[in-house]
């Protein structure tokens, strides 16, 4: 079985290769996740997000910063909760240094554009499974075997 620590290392290697995250706050009305493109920098968070000024989740923070991205990676063998707080990150540096053509693709004025907002998931905790297919079950189940006893030791509790 795989340990917290290979589960976590996972979860942010899944991340890089396919950044797609649903980001959502606690206590508003953007408690619901919207699709949002991560980015990373190194191994581990922050995880950054691209925004505009306008978008729900930027005129929720005025309710929370309580945040929760949930993940799914491509193949659909990892799934995480991640949660942590939600803020607009100012700093130019930081945009500076995480601006790329898929960014710039979506803004019209680039860099200076003044609907564009920078948004920072300082990470604090995650949930994270390891997923099993449910005809990996179905194949356990006919050998006699609990499906849900090979899995249990699949997920991870992780302070990031």
């Amino acid at each position: 079985m795989p340990s917290e620590n290979e589960i976590e290392a996972k979860f942010w290697k899944e991340l890089k290769a396919s950044p797609f995250m649903m980001l959502g706050l606690n206590g508003s009305q953007e408690a619901h996740g919207q699709p949002m493109t991560a980015q990373l920098e190194g191994d581990k968070g922050p995880i950054w997000f691209f925004a505009t000024k306008t978008n729900t989740l930027v005129a929720a923070m005025r309710e929370s910063h309580d945040a929760i991205a949930t993940y799914t990676s491509k193949g659909h063998d990892l799934f995480a909760a991640v949660r942590g707080r939600l803020s607009v990150d100012t700093d130019r540096a930081n945009l500076d240094r995480l601006w790329n053509s898929h960014v710039a693709s979506w803004y019209e004025g680039g860099k200076d554009d003044p609907t564009l907002a920078l948004l920072r998931l300082d990470t604090e905790s995650a949930q994270l499974w390891l997923g099993g297919s449910s005809i990996g079950a179905a194949v356990l189940s006919l050998l006699g075997r609990d499906p849900k006893q090979d899995y249990k030791d699949n997920m991870a509790e992780v302070k990031l």
